[in-house]
């Protein structure tokens, strides 16, 4: 087994250091942004014209350069093909790889190793095991070197926002899926990062507890007003949850198209029912659907 990359709100293998308008625009270079630029313009993250190729000069291209900036408390949601780097993305992000080329800054600082100002949420479980869902949830702030009184209410807090006090002594194999990813959503937001990096934490769970995790989700961030940066697969997801969705080509991996969801907060489930909502649906799906023509 490889050693493990730990931080304050994630372990991974090492080795992986609008209802109302539509407004679609093709992606343009950001650009080079300074740390003052960065902070008087309100963007919590800026990726500047980011390439990764895995191997040598003759390997495969993963991303090529792209570039994207996240306003702060915005709720950004990246969408693609299969393949098309949307994860690679995120643990470039995370500091769990390297950019072959350009760079990725969070509050104008540059992103080179994990860091506590980033909580990341994968699509597997990564509760550690050993610890109960508070020790889980405390594990950041711990780290941090908090009083002990102030990480049990920081604790408590979250237990509340997702819906586990009452599990608060259990460990993580007596929890469905659902509750561990609720834990994990509260692990990565008690260590308060300026943006929560989400790799479809919502994959693997049925269609029901998919919808109530969006649920709490949307109802945790719209308390919080974090800034998060969401991959998923799922175009109603993408919708309900997103203020802006971005479209990526299929691999190498490009930013396609820039969609505004301008759907009033807070959100239904029922927006999914709305004729403009579907037309916006449909809208991304025949820009995912060019890039598998184009692929095959």
């Amino acid at each position: 087994m490889g050693t493990l990359i730990l931080n304050a709100t994630t372990q991974t293998a090492a080795g992986s250091r609008v209802v109302m308008t539509e407004s679609i625009k093709a992606s343009t270079s950001a650009g080079a942004v300074s740390a003052t630029d960065v902070r008087s313009a309100g963007i919590t993250m800026a990726v500047e014209d980011v390439t990764l190729r895995y191997g040598e000069a003759n390997g495969v291209l993963a991303l090529d350069d792209v570039s994207l900036k996240v306003a702060r408390n915005e709720f950004c949601v990246i969408v693609g093909p299969s393949g098309c780097g949307k994860s690679s993305l995120l643990y470039l992000a995370a500091g769990l790889n390297d950019a072959t080329s350009g760079s990725i800054k969070v509050d104008g600082r540059e992103v080179i190793e994990p860091g506590a100002d980033r909580g990341m949420v994968f699509q597997s479980y990564t509760l550690f095991p050993w610890l109960t869902v508070r020790a889980n949830i405390e594990y950041g702030p711990k780290r941090k070197g908090l009083p002990a009184e102030q990480r049990k209410r920081i604790v408590d807090q979250y237990l509340e926002e997702v819906g586990l006090a009452a599990f608060a002594d259990h460990y993580p194999a007596q929890l469905s899926g659902g509750m561990k990813q609720r834990v994990a959503i509260a692990r990565a937001l008690a260590n308060d990062p300026a943006v929560l990096l989400m790799d479809e934490p919502f994959g693997a769970l049925d269609s029901q507890t998919r919808g109530t995790m969006q649920k709490l989700l949307l109802r945790v961030w719209e308390r919080q007003q974090k800034t998060v940066l969401f991959v998923t697969h799922d175009i109603d997801e993408a919708l309900v949850l997103g203020d802006r969705v971005l479209v990526m080509t299929a691999r190498p991996g490009r930013i396609k198209a820039e969609i505004k969801v301008d759907i009033p907060r807070p959100r239904s489930m029922d927006v999914i029912l709305e004729p403009e909502f579907i037309a916006l649906k449909r809208r991304i799906l025949g820009l995912l659907h060019d890039e598998i023509d184009e692929d095959h």
